[in-house]
């Protein structure tokens, strides 16, 4: 047995990830931001229509809380070549996330709702609502597509061997 060196005792060196972890990762991130700007919206709208208590609201917004708290933790270990974090942010908020995010509009269309009327009688906190839901699906979508391109495949594969 040889004796330990102090080159033995740094940490081991991961891979730089590729631009489109890179950027699945700022994603990710971007989408928590959308997330967290359509919950203060939707929070704010309760609040100031009178339609809901303070005390009614805490539970949702402290849910919502700790899903942006692990998606940034997941977004974060993403980048750093964790293949648990990318499975985990694909099936989570890339599957059921998105469900969520699209079941209600979805829901309104099929009841007989009608995108002109809405965007005729949106007002701005509606369209400010409106855009950042849109942008906060593509994000995830976009996020998603990136994790499993083919460098971003061998990006986790090389993290992998290198943990």
């Amino acid at each position: 047995m040889s004796p330990t060196t102090i080159t033995d005792l740094r940490p081991t060196e991961h891979p730089s990830p590729p631009p489109v972890v890179h950027t699945a990762s700022m994603l990710w991130l971007s989408a928590v931001a959308f997330g967290a700007f359509e919950a203060v919206l939707m929070i704010a709208g309760e609040l100031y229509e009178g339609t809901s208590a303070l005390g009614q609201l805490l539970p949702g917004a402290g849910f919502r809380l700790a899903v942006f708290a692990g998606a940034v933790y997941l977004a974060l270990r993403l980048k750093q070549g964790a293949n648990w974090a990318r499975w985990t942010l694909a099936g989570t908020l890339g599957v059921f996330g998105t469900l969520s995010l699209v079941v209600e509009p979805v829901q309104w269309l099929l009841a007989g709702g009608s995108i002109g009327e809405a965007m005729a009688g949106a007002d701005a906190v509606g369209w400010a609502f409106a855009v950042s839901r849109i942008l906060h699906v593509l994000a995830v979508l976009g996020a998603v597509a990136l994790m499993f391109q083919p460098r971003a495949n061998a990006y986790f594969r090389s993290a992998g061997a290198a943990a």
